[in-house]
């Protein structure tokens, strides 16, 4: 049992488990939730309206194959974590300075630590951290064009990459689905990953913000090498074999 659980944190589980079996029960949801059976149902029928399921007798089905989690149901997962990494980000980025962010449930947080902070350029696709930061006189917000992804809340592809062209970036912090010292950084998207390499290639300083759960996972689309990433912060949690190979690969390793 997970014990008293938010409804956006049932939601999260009920969609990840559907993500990872393709299918859920009733019963084994109310058990595994500390819920009622009635409480799943309620659940199941919000997941329904949101065309991320089909109800089923005894449970339901996912409405197609759901290869990446919608991000709203991504952000009530390693909470704790993700706040310890997003400070560490934000330390790193110098008064002044002008910081690239992908999109991403942890660099959102480090939007979020860095919404106090004056003089700052934020450069960003993501529409989640626009949202964030567009109420805060104190920094200059600058949005890429580009065709969003629902999954992501992104703004990717050849808008996007465009308006990139002509700027310059001190930082930029990077949110992955996956990174190894093998197959490097890894998204679920492959124009997603060409328009966080684009935002990269603008940095002179490349930091990957990414939870424990993301090192040692591969997702299908390559976004950039080991070599072309500075730092990784993430959190003690982090396999540290995995840990240790990317350390051996070049890249600074700092756990939170």
């Amino acid at each position: 049992m997970l014990g008293a659980m938010r409804q956006s944190e049932r939601l999260s589980h009920i969609v990840e488990q559907l993500s990872g079996n393709g299918s859920v029960g009733v019963g084994d949801l109310a058990a595994s939730l500390g819920v009622s059976a009635a409480t799943v149902r309620r659940d199941l029928a919000l997941l329904e309206e949101q065309r991320l399921l089909a109800r089923t007798h005894g449970g339901a089905v996912a409405n197609g194959v759901l290869f990446e989690l919608p991000i709203r149901y991504r952000s009530a997962r390693n909470q704790e974590e993700k706040a310890r990494i997003a400070a560490a980000a934000a330390e790193r980025v110098p008064d002044g300075a002008a910081v690239g962010m992908t999109g991403g449930t942890t660099t959102t947080e480090a939007a979020r630590a860095l919404s106090d902070r004056r003089g700052l350029t934020v450069v960003t696709n993501s529409l989640s951290i626009a949202s964030e930061l567009a109420v805060r006189p104190n920094l200059k917000l600058v949005v890429t064009g580009g065709v969003a992804r629902p999954e992501s809340y992104e703004l990717v592809g050849p808008l996007a990459e465009a308006s990139l062209a002509a700027l310059n970036l001190d930082v930029v912090l990077i949110g992955v689905d996956g990174i190894t010292a093998t197959a490097g950084l890894t998204t679920h998207h492959e124009v997603e990953a060409h328009t966080n390499r684009a935002l990269m290639s603008r940095a002179r300083r490349v930091i990957v913000v990414a939870d424990g759960s993301k090192i040692g996972q591969v997702a299908f689309a390559r976004i950039c090498d080991l070599p072309d990433v500075h730092e990784l912060i993430s959190d003690i949690g982090a396999d540290p074999d995995e840990v240790a190979a990317v350390r051996d690969a070049g890249v600074d390793v700092t756990l939170v």
